[in-house]
C-alpha cells in the first residue's frame, strides 16, 4: 500500500507561484518518487489549474480543497465536481478542520460532499479531528465516532478503497507548530480504524488513514512509522518546495 504524502496549500499562492512551486518540487524530486509515495497537491481553487498544467509527466496528483454537492446551480462561490476534474485534479479535501470551524461546516454537509463527490468520480480525503476543548473533555471517541458515521453515511457502492482516505488533523494541533505526542496519534487511529471496520466492512485495511496537525521535515519519518499511519496531509511545510520534498523522501 502506498503512503500518501498530501500538500494543503489553503489560501495561499497565486496562479504564478504555484506552477513554480510545482516545477521545483519536480526538480527537487528529479522528476520521480520514492517507492511506495503517491503524493497531491491541493492548491486554491484559482491556482489548480495552472498547478496541474504546470508539468507534462504524472509525477504528482492534485486536488481542490473543497467541492459543493450538486452538478450545477444557482450556489454562488462554490465549485462543482465536474469542474474540478476539467480542471486536471482527481482529489477533493471534505471536512477540513478549518471549514468545520471556521466556515461551520456540519457534519451532515460533509456527509454530502463527500458522497456526491466520490458518486461523481472524484477520490476523497476526508477530515476527522478534535479540538483541545474535546480531547481534555474526553471525548475524543463521542468526537471521532460522529465525525466518521455522518461523513460516511451514505458511500456510493461499489466503492474501490484506496478512492476513500481518511485523514486524522487534531485541531489543536494545526498551524499551531504544537504537534500531537506518538501516544496521541496513535490512539486516534486505532480509534479510526476500529469505526471503519463497522463502516466500511471488509475493505477497512485498504482504507489509508493519514496524519495531518503541523507535520515537519523533522518529524515526517517518526509519524510514518507508526501504527495505521499511512501517510501525512501537510500544511504550512508543503508551501516551499524544499522542505516538502524532504518530507516526500521522509
Amino acid at each position: 500500500m502506498n503512503k500518501i504524502i498530501a500538500a494543503n496549500w489553503k489560501m495561499n499562492k497565486n496562479s504564478k507561484e504555484a506552477a513554480e512551486t510545482i516545477k521545483e518540487l519536480s526538480a527537487f524530486l528529479n522528476n520521480s518518487l520514492p517507492p511506495k509515495r503517491e503524493v497531491i497537491i491541493f492548491p486554491s481553487f484559482i491556482s489548480l489549474e495552472a498547478s496541474t498544467h504546470a508539468l507534462s509527466s504524472s509525477v504528482l496528483q492534485f486536488g481542490a480543497q473543497d467541492v459543493y454537492p450538486a452538478k450545477d446551480g444557482a450556489f454562488t462561490g462554490e465549485i462543482s465536481p465536474s469542474m474540478i476534474l476539467d480542471a486536471g485534479a482527481a482529489w477533493v479535501l471534505t471536512g477540513h478542520s478549518e471549514r468545520r470551524h471556521i466556515i461551520k461546516e456540519e457534519n451532515t454537509l460533509v456527509g454530502q460532499k463527500t458522497s456526491f463527490a466520490l458518486a461523481s468520480g472524484l477520490n476523497v480525503i476526508a477530515c476527522v479531528g478534535e479540538t483541545l476543548e474535546e480531547r481534555e473533555a474526553g471525548k475524543l471517541y463521542d468526537v471521532l465516532t460522529t465525525q466518521l458515521n455522518q461523513t460516511l453515511a451514505k458511500l456510493p457502492t461499489p466503492l474501490s478503497p484506496e478512492r476513500l482516505v481518511i485523514a486524522y488533523e487534531p485541531v489543536w494541533a494545526i498551524g499551531t507548530g504544537k504537534t500531537a505526542q506518538t501516544e496521541d496519534i496513535i490512539e486516534a487511529h486505532a480509534i479510526i480504524r476500529e469505526l471503519l471496520k463497522d463502516i466500511i466492512g471488509t475493505s477497512v485495511s485498504q482504507t489509508r488513514i493519514l496524519y495531518g496537525g503541523s507535520v515537519k521535515p523533522e518529524n515526517a519519518r517518526e509519524i510514518l512509522e507508526l501504527d495505521n499511519v499511512e501517510g501525512l496531509l501537510v500544511g504550512g511545510a508543503s508551501l516551499k518546495a524544499e522542505s516538502f520534498a524532504k518530507i516526500i523522501q521522509a
